[in-house]
């Protein structure tokens, strides 16, 4: 069925929601429409020309990007430059253009959650903390016969996740009364007549983030003309997010065995690491792209080891003076294994809600680097 570009982007907002990006950060559709029709989607790190041309060749119409294609002001748009053309190409092709940036970095299942899935850390954390999750707790009165049609919409929705458990909710039965009043339709009872009813108190957690689509899937499961419903916001705190990931490796390793690691994980044949000599890896910390920022974090998580790209010479140095050895793996290398998880991600999204949408990425990716 045709899908239109607002309904993509309600779910990759999903995934990685918009307001764990960073302030200095461009997210979000860069360019084209949220009302335009979308065929095929092209998933990449980087939109340059290569990729747009690739895109109008395969037909696509609109390209996901981890990295925003627009990100600083633009002053002018001159079609003489590499630049400008590949704007005038995109418009003329109708290519709308969404990047997922820094708030993909924080998301769960984004780009750090895969490099941490990559080395097998467990008991993963954020590096960081960029934003605390608002918990609410909604309680609704359900009669008996419709209380697992109730809760299992709402825990579908995503209520009732607590720590590592899912589908948490408590009920206590009771028994409800009103009055229906002329002009009604009740499911139960008759209109001037007061009904006693057998109802279930449900009560669950929810974050604040999926309020709304909850909120909904309970109403449309709930079978009352008028639901009764109670919701509070609790002072819990919620899941943190954040930039770069710590975690243990199932058993430890040496330095030369932990970099054989990385190189197959993140596929690539060469990368730079500053450490002591007989460094023990016990406990990882990883960020995609340029992590060196972090560096003090990770010392602070009692990391072993950092692995990021983009890390320079005095920033490597003073971080093995701390203890941390560094791993640079480099930008393209420690992003670039998000790309496929979107793209799985989106295909599932696709089979589920019958868009019929084809997922593609591009043929060729290499780093703007070549080792020699």
């Amino acid at each position: 069925m045709p899908i239109k570009c607002s309904d993509i982007i309600k779910k990759l907002e999903q995934l990685a929601p918009k307001h764990l990006a960073e302030d200095w950060d461009n997210v979000g559709l860069l360019l084209g429409s949220p009302n335009q029709v979308i065929h095929k989607i092209m998933v990449t790190l980087d939109v340059d020309q290569e990729v747009v041309s690739e895109s109008i060749a395969a037909g696509a119409d609109l390209i996901i990007a981890h990295h925003p294609m627009i990100f600083k002001g633009i002053t002018n748009i001159r079609t003489d430059s590499p630049y400008g053309s590949m704007i005038s190409s995109l418009i003329k092709a109708d290519i709308a253009v969404y990047a997922a940036h820094t708030n993909l970095d924080s998301a769960p299942g984004g780009v750090n959650d895969v490099l941490a899935q990559k080395f097998n850390l467990k008991d993963v954390k954020p590096l960081t903390t960029v934003y605390q999750e608002q918990l609410h707790k909604l309680i609704v009165f359900v009669p008996g016969t419709h209380v697992e049609q109730v809760r299992s919409a709402m825990t579908e929705a995503g209520a009732g996740h607590i720590g590592n458990y899912s589908h948490c909710t408590f009920l206590t039965q009771g028994t409800g009364t009103f009055l229906p009043l002329p002009n009604t339709k009740p499911f139960i009872g008759e209109q001037g007549k007061m009904e006693y009813v057998d109802e279930c108190r449900l009560e669950t957690v929810l974050p604040a983030r999926l309020r709304s689509s909850i909120i909904s899937a309970m109403l449309a499961a709930h079978p009352y003309e008028e639901v009764a419903y109670d919701e509070y916001l609790l002072l819990n705190e919620g899941s943190a997010y954040g930039l770069g990931r710590v975690g243990h490796l199932s058993s430890p390793l040496c330095l030369d065995d932990f970099i054989s690691q990385v190189k197959i994980a993140l596929n690539i044949n060469s990368l730079k690491v500053a450490a002591t000599v007989n460094t023990l890896i016990r406990r990882a910390a990883v960020c995609g792209g340029s992590g060196a920022g972090l560096i003090k974090n990770a010392i602070q998580a009692g990391a072993d080891v950092l692995v990021t790209g983009d890390v320079k010479y005095h920033e490597a140095q003073q971080a093995v003076a701390e203890g941390l050895a560094i791993v640079d793996a480099g930008h393209f290398a420690t992003e670039q294994p998000v790309v496929e998880c979107i793209a799985d991600y989106l295909n599932h999204c696709s089979a589920k809600n019958s868009w019929n949408v084809p997922i593609i990425t591009r043929n060729i990716t290499k780093d703007i680097f070549t080792t020699y």
